[in-house]
């Protein structure tokens, strides 16, 4: 059954992507624009981020991933990270009850570890709410970095070669996905990174191979629900082969 959305906007809801992710970029010059110090622009870009949740929610898009806050970003000026943690418990609290109400399942990607100890303790508290929820997952990549994640991945394998319980040769690519942080979670269809930064700053890379990427120049906390719409649009328009040739037959019913 078509969503509202999708009959509003004329999406197909047979082509729309399982999996969205999202770089949100531009939120420090959002406010420096604006002669506003950096963390009004991660207020802003808060925001933005209910307004793409509850898109996604009504699209039916059952996966969408948002990279908060990565590994890097550890080296900001302290006082950007204080502010970054604190808006991030206070996201995570206020939006407990919303995503019980909307059947929305929240998941930590990262060095959960890492985190202050009162934004860890809200964050599983949230996790462990929200766990029986299956309209839609929310992934948010905090203290994320796709090289530390695959690095670590390797290491569990390797430690099963070196105590005889795995095979060099029998390591493959599902195994290695399966020790990953997004174990059980299908890869992104579609990258989206905001700001007009051509790069996926060590976002994902493992997961997005085959994912579809889209640039825009618009600053996250500007980003709207009718430009991910149009997103949306050109992504169905969008030939996905994943590296095949499509075989097509001439009239006469001969390969081409």
């Amino acid at each position: 059954m078509k969503s509202d959305v999708q009959q509003t906007h004329g999406l197909d809801p047979a082509r729309l992507p399982n999996h969205v992710a999202v770089i949100m970029d531009g939120n420090g010059r959002w406010a420096k624009k604006r002669w506003m110090n950096r963390v009004k622009g991660h207020e802003e870009g808060s925001q933005t981020v209910r307004t793409i949740v509850e898109s996604c929610r009504k699209l039916q898009i059952p996966f969408l991933t948002l990279y908060a806050f990565s590994t890097e970003n550890w080296a900001r000026p302290r006082s950007e990270v204080s502010a970054l943690m604190h808006l991030l418990k206070k996201f995570l609290t206020s939006e407990c009850e919303e995503m019980m109400e909307k059947g929305i399942c929240l998941k930590v990607l990262g060095q959960l570890e890492k985190l202050p100890e009162d934004v860890q303790a809200r964050a599983k508290k949230t996790m462990a709410a929200t766990s029986d929820n299956t309209r839609m997952t929310l992934n948010l990549a905090l203290s994320y970095g796709s090289r530390q994640e695959i690095t670590t991945a390797l290491q569990i394998l390797a430690q099963k070669v070196k105590a005889g319980d795995l095979a060099p040769e029998d390591i493959s690519e599902q195994m290695i996905s399966d020790h990953l942080y997004t174990a059980g979670i299908p890869d992104p269809d579609l990258v989206i990174r905001t700001s007009g930064e051509f790069r996926l700053s060590n976002f994902l890379l493992w997961q997005s191979a085959y994912a579809e990427l889209f640039i825009t120049p618009t600053l996250w906390p500007d980003f709207t629900r009718a430009e991910f719409i149009e997103i949306l649009t050109h992504y169905q328009k969008r030939d996905r082969r994943f590296g095949k040739v499509a075989c097509s037959m001439p009239s006469d019913g001969s390969p081409q």
